[in-house]
């Protein structure tokens, strides 16, 4: 008998139908004699609609009372879905119970709708495995040390699930989704992208980071953290497959290299298009100017990504760096009526028109040129680079956002990735 925990995205949840065939899914593993964990997301579009009432009422408050109440609202989708899944497993004759975050509980802090996890209490969730029933927890949510309801932002629900399956020592976690696996690039924008069957839990780490949607960052982290077993798999294809069959599905995150991953020098093809750029114009060129303009857009809980510094010209220096665009409008305020007078700066200019593309992979380490080659292939479009970020196995330009497309495709093209990697 294994400890398998599932996790469903808003598609798999869409409808009442499909929340059936969940649970048809689930009463499988579960008759094949497993012990499951289900962490379902809201039904497909809730969460919006949620916020989105909020937002008429309140439309740009983001006072720690306001985010407070958001988190109570948004909540309030996965506790709709938990407890569907649990009535459609109860129709399958499967014995289930349905718990939100706080009652498990799954402990947070108090950032408010960014919340990170502290600990996750399993003694519940345990009690209940071992009478026989299967889990249902919400993802997305906890509870701070204060009682509060809090979310873990966008895409939370698979932090949940790697968490869940972290804290338990589950032996794999299976992350079920509207696409059946990890592809070289978005095959909506390049058709000929193909599903990878294994990618390294760096890859992934990194692919998660730059825009891929398959994985929220946070759970990838956690599952390399705690060494998780992690599957990402299609909920769409038919719930009574072989169940042999669909535990080899999809893709698998690996925590070893096999001896094919160094042919393959690019793996893939990040990109996000959530991207806004701030530039302060001007600034002293002195120690502490980099600390001075970062420091309190940190501590307004806003996450940078890419950073540049110009070369200094008389003692002045251009500094730019990247936001996601739903935190553009807050930095260019804090960044026009506090950090740039109290720098000095003499302009502060912003651009919410960009994206950040990538190319991704572990052979990156042992290939030279890999850059190169990158910056001739959107050179050839005639595609102009206005940032640039590397690291040992990716590396990443911020262009205009109207040449994403064009890029990633360009690309994929320029690396092979339509082609299978061969062994050595």
């Amino acid at each position: 008998m294994a400890l398998i925990v599932h996790k469903y995205g808003g598609t798999s949840m869409g409808s009442t139908d499909r929340i059936r065939n969940v649970a048809k899914r689930v009463a499988k593993w579960v008759r094949a004699g497993h012990q499951l964990v289900v962490v379902p997301s809201a039904m497909s579009g809730e969460t919006n609609r949620l916020l989105g009432l909020a937002k008429e009422l309140s439309p740009a408050s983001t006072t720690p009372e306001v985010m407070r109440e958001l988190d109570m609202i948004a909540s309030t989708g996965e506790q709709v879905s938990v407890g569907l899944l649990a009535i459609a497993l109860q129709a399958e004759g499967i014995p289930s119970v349905s718990y939100t975050g706080w009652q498990v509980p799954v402990a947070t802090d108090s950032s408010y709708t960014k919340a990170r996890i502290e600990s996750i209490d399993d003694q519940r969730v345990r009690a209940d495995l071992a009478a026989g029933k299967v889990v249902v927890v919400a993802g997305f949510q906890g509870v701070d040390a204060q009682n509060n309801i809090t979310t873990l932002g966008r895409g939370g629900s698979d932090t949940s699930a790697v968490a869940i399956a972290a804290a338990m020592k589950a032996d794999e976690c299976l992350i079920y989704t509207d696409v059946d696996g990890v592809y070289t690039t978005d095959p909506r924008i390049v058709p000929e992208a193909r599903r990878l069957h294994t990618i390294s839990f760096e890859e992934m780490l990194e692919m998660a980071s730059l825009g891929s949607k398959i994985l929220q960052i946070r759970s990838v982290e956690f599952a390399g953290k705690y060494k998780v077993p992690l599957r990402v798999l299609s909920s769409f294809t038919p719930w009574d497959i072989d169940i042999n069959e669909e535990a080899k599905s999809g893709t698998l995150i690996t925590f070893e290299e096999d001896e094919n991953m160094e042919q393959a020098v690019v793996s893939g093809i990040a990109f996000n298009r959530d991207e806004a750029k701030v530039t302060l114009l001007g600034v002293p060129d002195k120690p502490g100017i980099a600390f001075q303009i970062l420091g309190p857009v940190a501590d307004a809980n806003i996450d940078i990504d890419v950073i540049i510094q110009n070369v200094s010209h008389d003692g002045k220096t251009d500094f730019s760096f990247t936001v996601h665009r739903n935190d553009y409008a807050r930095t260019m305020e804090l960044l026009q009526n506090t950090v740039g007078p109290a720098t000095n700066a003499a302009k502060v200019a912003g651009d919410p028109k960009i994206c950040k593309v990538s190319i991704v992979g572990i052979g990156m380490r042992s290939h030279v040129g890999v850059a190169s080659k990158m910056f001739r292939a959107l050179s050839e479009e005639g595609i102009n680079i206005q940032m640039i970020s590397t690291s040992e196995i990716k590396t990443s330009v911020v262009i205009d956002e109207k040449y994403m497309e064009l890029a990633v495709r360009a690309l994929h093209k320029a690396f092979d990735l339509d082609q299978e990697a061969t062994a050595a």
